[in-house]
């Protein structure tokens, strides 16, 4: 066991407000009393953590770090497909955290929302969660409330409806259940709305401290802002980006971002019991999840970076003979984070002319390198098979863990 202080409970009587849907018996069935959470202070928390968790938690950081120094090495410091390789990872971990949510998107509809092109919803909701990874990384050097806040506005400026809440505490009641009409019998009723900031600037200093090992603190900090849910929606993601932002404010990660969010994908029911553990005072279960997802992401990130580094090679011989100033060469290295692309994203993006756009796609596409699907003679999109298939089959494989 690893000893945190478990939440505490008021007593709370709940009014339904009818949805115009539930019957009479649902509405007095609905109301009635119900307790919600009292997050306790963890700013100070002083752990004493057993060895074997602390071996665990190691050897799972260490993980990351060599995942990380793998990347770089893989691809070179200062080779062009880095970047991108970078962006391609911290959207496959925005899948992932957004499948655990139950939000399933494709790599192409993905890549084609990236270019404005999808009519899939969900696929502009994990756009939206790219840019709050995105926002995560950027912010990670100052975590702090405000940063939270800007880490959600970016996820839920981008969920059709929800632009309202997005960056801002939420001002009402939230609950982990299966009825929208009550809290009553809910999984977890989150504390009340007034409690949420003061709970989030005591994370905010726990998150502060450097006397923590970093994978436990990042576990900890996970499951109190998940205890906490501070806002209306996006509470798992925004959660789960805040890992991010801790490994790389804390220099584990430093080179790309790991994907532990598929780590967790792969064992959601032990990740969300985990979760209830922390709760009731154990965060021994949510830190060994962590661990086991780290490791997962380190071996199968590595992976992933090969076979990914594979198609670049395999892109480049089929363009060897093509001069060196070439455009098609300016655009390779972005297949990577963008296998689906079109003239606007070139000339947008990479700063391409239109005419120099229009001939690194025909290059490309001569080479077989790209393929154009669509049929249309405008609004045209060309892809990156190989690629894609790559990204499809590693999501598939996360469900067959």
């Amino acid at each position: 066991m690893l000893h945190v202080p478990a939440q505490e409970y008021i007593d709370e009587y709940w009014v339904a407000e009818s949805d115009g849907m539930a019957s009479r018996s649902a509405m007095a069935a609905a109301s009635g009393p119900y307790r919600s959470s009292v997050p306790p202070s963890i700013a100070m928390w002083a752990p004493s953590i057993p060895a074997d968790l602390t071996a665990n938690t190691e050897e799972a950081t260490a993980a990351l770090s060599r995942f990380d120094s793998y990347a770089a090495a893989t691809l070179g410091a200062v080779n062009p497909t880095l970047g991108p390789m970078s962006a391609i990872l911290l959207r496959t971990e925005s899948t992932s955290s957004s499948q655990i949510e139950n939000l399933t998107v494709g790599a192409r509809q993905l890549a084609l929302a990236e270019l404005d092109q999808s009519s899939s919803e969900n696929a502009r909701t994990v756009v939206a969660n790219v840019r709050a990874m995105e926002a995560a990384l950027d912010l990670a050097e100052r975590f702090d409330t405000s940063a939270i806040l800007a880490m959600h506005r970016a996820l839920l400026s981008g969920q059709r409806g929800w632009e309202d809440h997005a960056g801002r505490w939420r001002e009402q009641l939230v609950w982990i259940g299966t009825s929208a009409l009550s809290p009553r019998g809910a999984s977890h009723v989150a504390p009340q709305a007034p409690l949420v900031a003061p709970a989030m600037e005591d994370l905010v200093h726990l998150v502060a401290r450097e006397d923590l090992p970093v994978l436990v603190q990042a576990a900890v900090a996970h499951a109190q802002f998940e205890t906490i849910h501070p806002f209306t929606d996006g509470n798992g993601r925004t959660g789960r980006a805040i890992v991010h932002s801790i490994l790389r404010a804390k220099g584990i990660t430093t080179t790309t971002i790991a994907p532990v969010s598929a780590g967790l994908l792969t064992q959601t029911e032990q990740y969300f019991d985990a979760l209830t553990a922390y709760r009731d005072g154990d965060a021994r279960p949510i830190v060994e999840r962590f661990s086991d997802a780290a490791r997962f992401a380190a071996t199968s990130g590595s992976r992933l970076v090969d076979d990914l580094a594979a198609q670049v090679e395999w892109s480049r011989e089929r363009l060897r003979g093509l001069r060196p100033q070439a455009a098609a060469w300016k655009v390779l290295p972005h297949l990577i984070s963008h296998p689906v692309i079109n003239a606007r994203f070139l000339t947008s993006h990479l700063g391409m002319g239109n005419q120099s756009a229009h001939n690194a796609l025909a290059q490309l596409a001569d080479a077989g390198v790209l393929v154009e699907r669509t049929g249309l003679r405008r609004n045209r999109v060309w892809q990156h098979p190989g690629v894609l298939t790559v990204l499809d089959e590693y999501a598939r494989m996360l469900l067959r863990q």
